[in-house]
């Protein structure tokens, strides 16, 4: 196969297919508009699963870079209510098969497997253009343009490559999560470390709700969950300091080694609203360009969006390997299975959303962890880079 892939967006997704098609010696370029791999943090921890995760992994012939990267200890869960009582506790014994590992370390190891000048970083895309025959031309905001026969849009919940094939655009769910850390976490802020334990904990009630994890490092990186309108966080100034004071009035008479988690923080909070596209959200074949990872299938939050944009950018790499001489059959193979697949995955976000914040939560979730031991907890905390 002599034509290339081009790929917007060095997220995990895009990465992991720019390295599978490496694996089976196809070229591929992928296109980032931010300046460099270090021109931001890349969020928090993310488990990764035994079936989606680790198959793309193996796929990309990773799998012991990422087990130099896990987070040992990491897997352990715990719920709380308001007053810090638990309510549910599972320990990590190694055998939950979803181990947790940073966002930016998984990152890393993806964009070290990749030859250098794979990725173009400072190049974002503001515009594309069909050309007809499967073919695209892409335009940059630094003045330059490319054309390709094969351009996949790995670039996020505002996709610029989505509107070739569907003209869905995401919707509020009604859902933010306010992010917070702290930092030096067992020796400045113990009640709250304590409370949180080794791992993932949950703090959940009907519409609103407390959880953080314990990362590398002794930082503990917390998302407050709240339903509200948008215009509700649109009359915050997040910049302010009266931001932090508004959110954890939210949580009056909770216990303060939980609120600690929302008014402790060294840095200002930071509103990620929660955004999905329609459930079931699929297009029509279009010639010489696909989807994958939140510009295919953007869903709330359920502990599976990392793990499912890079087994779609495995299975996508690896459809295009097996199809070298007919790339529309290779697109057609991915398809077939990534809609069906995020579908289903889009109504058990839902269900863990209302498991989480819904009229039976925490109850709902406790259920839910005992009737199926090792499930994710829906904690995950890739909804940093949704936004």
């Amino acid at each position: 196969m002599t034509t290339s892939v081009t790929i917007i967006g060095a997220g995990l997704g895009g990465l992991t297919l720019a390295r599978v098609l490496q694996v089976h010696g196809v070229p591929a370029t992928v296109y980032e508009g931010e300046a460099s791999a270090e021109a931001r943090t890349q969020g928090g921890q993310l488990d990764m699963h035994e079936h989606n995760g680790q198959v793309a992994l193996a796929a990309a012939n990773l799998t012991a870079e990422f087990h130099a990267i896990i987070h040992e200890g990491a897997e352990a869960t715990r719920m709380l209510d308001p007053h810090g009582e638990v309510l549910f506790e599972e320990s990590d014994d190694g055998t939950h098969g979803r181990p947790e590992v940073l966002r930016g370390d998984l990152r890393r190891i993806l964009l070290d497997a990749l030859p250098a000048g794979t990725v173009q970083w400072g190049r974002k895309l503001t515009g594309v253009a069909a050309l007809g025959d499967g073919r695209h031309q892409l335009s940059f905001a630094d003045g330059t343009s490319v054309t390709t026969s094969l351009l996949v849009g790995a670039d996020g919940a505002w996709s610029r490559v989505r509107p070739l094939l569907s003209d869905a655009k995401p919707a509020y769910t009604g859902t933010t999560f306010v992010e917070t850390y702290l930092r030096d976490a067992d020796e400045r802020h113990a009640p709250a470390a304590a409370a949180v334990g080794d791992g993932a904990m949950c703090a959940l009630t009907p519409g609103k709700g407390i959880v953080a994890h314990r990362e590398a490092g002794d930082i503990l990186h917390t998302y407050v969950q709240l339903n509200h309108p948008a215009e509700w966080f649109a009359a915050i100034d997040f910049s302010e300091p009266g931001a932090t004071a508004r959110i954890a009035a939210e949580f009056s008479g909770w216990a303060p080694e939980l609120t600690a988690l929302i008014t402790d923080g060294e840095t200002a909070p930071v509103a990620r609203m929660i955004y999905a596209l329609p459930d079931g959200h699929r297009w029509d074949r279009v010639p010489g360009v696909t989807l994958l990872g939140d510009a295919a299938h953007l869903m709330p939050p359920s502990g599976e969006g990392a793990n499912l944009a890079m087994l779609d950018g495995a299975e996508l790499g690896q459809a295009i390997a097996a199809h070298p001489d007919d790339i529309e059959a290779a697109l057609a193979a991915y398809e077939q299975v990534m809609f069906p697949r995020s579908e289903a995955e889009a109504a058990d976000a839902h269900e863990i959303v209302d498991l989480c914040l819904g009229d039976r939560a925490p109850y709902g979730l406790i259920e839910f962890f005992q009737s199926a031991p090792g499930a994710d907890s829906g904690a995950d905390q890739e909804a940093a880079a949704r936004s």
